[in-house]
């Protein structure tokens, strides 16, 4: 298989009769999902699309995005998933940014797109996934309108598939356009590192498909011919159900939803014995909640590091080197997976010596062709066909990896990523707020959580919770600061730039990582 459009094609010839996707009481079989995905195709080719158009999505976890992902790849179209926990005028940004000529939005966000329909210059259809809406296309009926014959495109390992946008240090997303290429790589890659996988395995799909986790987990089980189990969003007391009842081998979590399964009071009662393997990442799991997991789950373990611009994973900790006990191998992220070349440098470029941190970089055809319509950021963050992660790390002689910092501030809370200056940005914007950081401090349920120090213009007497939501009429409500800090002036270096570091150093101290 060289792209994406060659995964429901192959596994229809070889399995038709077999289950994909199950969504709720949904089944969708291979062959199925190869002539949906046609339909799809031959409807947005019908629209007018050409080879690079931008589709984009809005809407919770199911198996339509499956079939709208594989519908535009056989149109040479490009996919855009957009986050659906963003506020409105970040949701405009992103699909005005993208240019999108067809958006498909689900009833939980229909309104949403109403509320900002005129503010999106380049869109041309909207598709309502779930009934008929004045002026917009049912999806049903527009998707079987069209022909269920393979248009039969040729598509190109270079072309973009997917283009999913990251929080920007600047305080606007952007674009990471991942080739059929670079995706196809990741997984085949994934599939021969994470377990041994088949067209046996039963696989749990329910982190974000706005996330690269969501949706290149999701892929990796379609591309080896499993079923895939969806599940609209986060959910524990679901996903033990589905355990259980699908018989699921293999699943990915950020540390935090395995916490909400060994709190939830049905874990104790559920049936485990199909697991075989829980993939986490985001954040390394603390001992004492990787002891719990595994005496409850009874199953292997692993860790991956990754990001957006690498598509996924491109650091691996096996099941061997987890000790629920502890070893100094548990505070790394793991080493490279094959095909990564993986260095650490220093502020001049110059590659570091073992056990010295700097920063992360990495080259493997997994990285992410660029930025989209951003040469300058692209060039920053690719060189020589290195890709600078802006983590702070440094790796063993072993070459195991482990994450010390975040040179660009992110802030990573329950896997979703949060860049400070998007917060700033929101905050500054308020009457009776003269000078405002953001920092991520330690949380035992999200790993990390935002916090807004704040000094009030003179006279103010605004609160953490008029700050609060002020901020959440802006931005997604992850962003919001989970708590605010008033000081009468910031710490500053002689240029002016704010010490984030100092700011930072009470909440962590005691730690012996800068980040969760």
């Amino acid at each position: 298989m060289q792209t994406l459009a060659d995964i429901p094609r192959h596994h229809a010839s070889e399995r038709p009769q077999s289950v994909a996707l199950v969504f709720e009481d949904r089944e969708t079989t291979y062959a199925e999902l190869d002539r949906q995905s046609n339909r799809i195709a031959n409807a947005l080719l019908a629209e007018g699309l050409k080879p690079g158009a931008r589709v984009a999505i809005l809407a919770k976890n199911s198996d339509d995005f499956f079939k709208i992902l594989f519908g535009a790849v056989k149109a040479r179209a490009v996919l855009v998933p957009v986050n659906f926990r963003l506020a409105p005028p970040e949701v405009a940004f992103v699909v005005n940014d993208a240019t999108a000529e067809v958006l498909f939005v689900d009833d939980a966000h229909a309104g949403l797109i109403a509320e900002i329909e005129a503010e999106l210059k380049t869109v041309k259809r909207v598709v309502h996934l779930d009934g008929a809406r004045d002026g917009w296309a049912a999806y049903g009926p527009w998707r079987e309108a069209a022909s269920d014959t393979d248009p039969d495109i040729d598509v190109l390992a270079e072309d973009v598939a997917i283009q999913m946008y990251t929080s920007g240090t600047t305080g606007l997303p952007k674009g990471a356009q991942i080739t059929h290429g670079s995706f196809i790589y990741a997984i085949d890659i994934a599939s021969r590192t994470m377990g041994q996988w088949s067209n046996k395995d039963v696989n749990l799909v329910c982190m974000p498909l706005f996330h690269i986790a969501g949706s290149e987990w999701g892929t990796i089980g379609l591309y080896n011919g499993a079923r895939d189990i969806i599940l609209p969003e986060v959910d524990a007391g679901q996903i033990l159900h589905l355990i259980a009842t699908e018989r699921v081998t293999k699943v990915l979590f950020v540390p935090a939803v395995i916490l909400f399964m060994l709190q939830h009071p049905n874990c104790g009662d559920t049936d485990f014995a199909s697991l075989e393997l829980v993939v986490y990442g985001a954040s390394p799991i603390p001992l004492d909640l990787l002891a719990q997991a595994v005496g409850t789950l009874k199953c292997d373990f692993a860790q991956v590091y990754g990001l957006t611009e690498t598509m996924g994973a491109i650091t691996y900790l096996p099941p061997s080197d987890h000790d629920p006990k502890g070893s100094p191998r548990m505070k790394s992220c793991g080493y490279p997976m094959d095909g990564v070349e993986m260095k650490i440098v220093d502020a001049d470029g110059v590659e570091c010596e073992p056990g010295v941190v700097g920063e992360i970089a990495c080259r493997t055809r997994q990285n992410m062709k660029g930025y989209w319509n951003q040469p300058e950021a692209t060039a920053r963050s690719i060189r020589d066909g290195w890709f600078y992660s802006g983590d702070a790390g440094y790796m063993d002689a072993e070459g195991f990896v482990y994450i010390h910092d975040r040179i660009k501030d992110m802030i990573v809370s329950g896997g979703e990523n949060v860049y400070p200056a998007e917060v700033e940005s929101a905050l500054f914007k308020h009457d009776d707020i003269a000078d405002v950081a953001v920092i991520g401090v330690p949380d035992d349920r999200w790993g990390e959580a935002v916090k807004a120090v704040v000094v009030r213009k003179e006279g103010s007497a605004v609160t953490e919770a008029e700050i609060q939501d002020f901020a959440r009429a802006s931005i997604a409500g992850y962003k919001v600061p989970k708590s605010v800090d008033f000081a009468d002036a910031l710490p500053r270096n002689p240029s002016g730039k704010i010490l984030k570091r100092e700011l930072r150093a009470p909440y962590w101290e005691g730690q012996d990582r800068q980040v969760h």
